[in-house]
C-alpha cells in the first residue's frame, strides 16, 4: 500500500534544479539565463564566474546543484553534460512606498523571480 510515485517528467538522461525566490526582476534573470542556454556546463561555469552581473553568482548556485543531483542521483557523466534549459518564471511583487513632496507617496516594486536549470548528458557522436 501507499502512494504511486509518480512518472519522471525528464529524459533518463537529464536532471534539474530549482531555485526559487530569487530577489531579482525577471527581465535581468533571463538576461544572465540566455547566456548559459545550450553550452556545456564547465563553459556555462566560467561565464557566470566572470559575469559583472550581480545575480550570476546565484544562477552558478543553482547550476552546480542540477550538476550535483546529475552525478549523484541519477548517475550521468559530469563531462558530457550541457545546458539544456534555463526556465526564468516571475513569482510575487513586493510593494513598497516612498514619501514624496506634498504628503504623496510612490510605489516602488520589488520583484522575485524563479529559476529552473536543466541539464542534460550529450550523446558521444564517435
Amino acid at each position: 500500500m501507499g502512494k504511486q510515485s509518480i512518472e519522471r517528467r525528464l529524459a533518463d538522461n537529464e536532471a534539474r534544479a530549482y531555485g526559487g525566490s530569487i530577489r531579482v526582476s525577471p527581465r535581468k534573470l533571463n538576461l544572465v539565463a540566455q547566456t548559459i542556454r545550450g553550452k556545456s556546463v564547465e563553459a556555462a561555469l566560467a561565464e557566470l564566474t566572470f559575469s559583472k552581473r550581480r545575480i550570476a553568482a546565484d544562477v552558478r548556485k543553482v547550476l552546480q546543484s542540477a550538476i550535483a543531483n546529475a552525478e549523484n542521483n541519477h548517475q550521468l557523466d559530469v563531462d558530457q553534460l550541457v545546458v539544456a534549459q534555463a526556465t526564468v518564471g516571475k513569482t510575487l511583487t513586493m510593494r513598497r512606498f516612498r514619501a514624496r513632496a506634498r504628503g504623496r507617496g510612490s510605489r516602488i516594486n520589488k520583484p522575485v523571480s524563479n529559476l529552473t536549470i536543466v541539464v542534460a548528458e550529450r550523446e558521444d557522436e564517435d
